[in-house]
């Protein structure tokens, strides 16, 4: 029997990302991650900075994965809400954290560290503090909650500290076969009767548009090589007999 997947889910936080000022970058950047640690990620939310859809949306992911990733709202601005939002979610409270405080003491002298940067050091109670290497505020992790930065060159560079943090699962292995120039219309059908008879596999159909014209790919995932392989198998006949019934007279 396999062992259950280790899922995340992440949530994006920002006006600037759902007005198209700012491209996000991250969501792709931690699939990757994840991926390499055997980790699906399963889910990925923008949400505005406005707390009740912070908490509203935290609170339903953080429910159904194994580990919720949020990035952005946790810097020195006004609308800089995330962290109020979380302890919100998690019913905390949240002050200023003297461990934070020691962190951004490396990087700005004492008439630097204003009102305004010391809001970065404000922490849910019972956090444990994630290293930001670059501007040296912290991001945080509470319960299944990882609260990183929005840019992504830190969000980057924290990863590297939260990886201590992260069960790890087995690695997805992927297989890809190209359609032979087939149009999807012509195997769907077909295709959906073998995804139903795999279910330890996930089967998909991408086109993409080449200089040559259109191309599908047929994609296989899985964690198991030998359920892997038998899906293989029934594809490769599929499309061997959909070339065949397509061949001129």
């Amino acid at each position: 029997m396999s062992e259950p997947a280790i899922t995340a889910a992440m949530l994006v936080i920002g006006d600037e990302i759902l007005s198209g000022r700012t491209k996000d970058k991250n969501i792709g950047y931690l699939a990757d991650y994840l991926t390499e640690r055997g980790i699906d990620l399963r889910e990925a939310r923008i949400v505005p900075d406005i707390e009740e859809e912070i908490v509203a949306a935290l609170n339903a992911m953080r429910a159904r994965y194994t580990y919720v990733f949020t990035s952005g709202g946790i810097g020195p601005t006004h609308d800089d809400i995330t962290a109020d939002s979380i302890a919100k979610a998690l019913g905390v409270g949240i002050d200023y954290d003297e461990r934070a405080l020691a962190m951004m003491r490396e990087r700005y002298a004492p008439g630097e560290l204003n009102e305004a940067r010391m809001r970065m050091a404000r922490i849910p109670f019972g956090a444990t503090l994630i290293e930001n290497p670059i501007s040296k505020a912290p991001g945080f992790m509470i319960e299944n909650v990882i609260t990183m930065a929005g840019v992504p060159s830190i969000m980057q560079a924290m990863l590297d500290d939260v990886s201590q943090y992260l069960a790890s699962g087995v690695k997805v292995m992927v297989e890809t076969i190209d359609a032979q120039g087939l149009p999807e219309g012509s195997y769907a059908s077909a295709l959906a009767e073998i995804d139903k008879a795999h279910p330890d596999v996930s089967i998909g159909s991408y086109p993409s548009f080449t200089g040559a014209g259109f191309r599908n790919q047929i994609v296989v995932r899985g964690r198991d090589r030998a359920a892997i392989d038998a899906a293989l198998g029934d594809i490769r006949a599929l499309l061997d007999q959909t070339t065949g019934d397509n061949a001129p007279a």
